[in-house]
């Protein structure tokens, strides 16, 4: 009953713009201009972390990546080693249909994944199998770059299952 009060009490465009998140046309202006062609082609590197919903780190890992286009079509190879050994690859088939949009496919990607560049963004959809302890889990990512300068890219992903966060996956790319 309070909640529905405290909602009822705020005014409209407040409760719009909270439903409405971030849109990766809110940064069209920054600089420098991410194209995943240029960025995701040749040899890079990732370091990044797990955390849980609660913020404790649950991994720690070192990607290892390959990318290479040809046109509007790319190929980005990456070869995961996380902190405790385990390892993981994962290919992913990429295409540019112009105007910073991209479509992605990877063998533990459940169908197509859709991603949007604007200035120095990319918001990147997709959901992803994922197993843990002998199941597989489809999670929702929302998958968010942001290219600080030619070398060195930030990434945030949230994950999700019905809904409910499970946690985050945090990484600086860098060339």
């Amino acid at each position: 009953m309070k909640r529905r009060l405290l909602l009822a009490a705020l005014p409209a465009p407040l409760l719009l713009s909270a439903c409405a998140g971030r849109d990766v046309q809110d940064y069209a202006q920054e600089r420098p201009q991410l194209d995943l062609r240029q960025y995701f082609n040749g040899p890079l590197v990732g370091h990044g972390v797990f955390t849980d919903r609660n913020g404790h780190v649950k991994a720690r890992f070192v990607v290892r990546m390959v990318g290479r286009w040809q046109g509007e079509q790319g190929v980005l190879e990456e070869d995961f080693e996380y902190s405790d050994g385990r390892k993981e690859r994962r290919v992913w088939r990429l295409t540019h249909h112009g105007n910073g949009r991209y479509s992605g496919r990877a063998d533990d990607v459940v169908g197509e994944a859709q991603g949007q560049a604007a200035g120095n963004a990319l918001r990147w959809g997709y959901t992803l199998k994922l197993p843990v302890d002998g199941k597989v889990y489809e999670v929702q990512f929302d998958d968010w770059m942001w290219l600080i300068d030619d070398r060195v890219m930030i990434n945030k992903a949230r994950m999700r299952k019905f809904g409910i966060d499970l946690g985050e996956v945090t990484l600086s790319f860098s060339r």
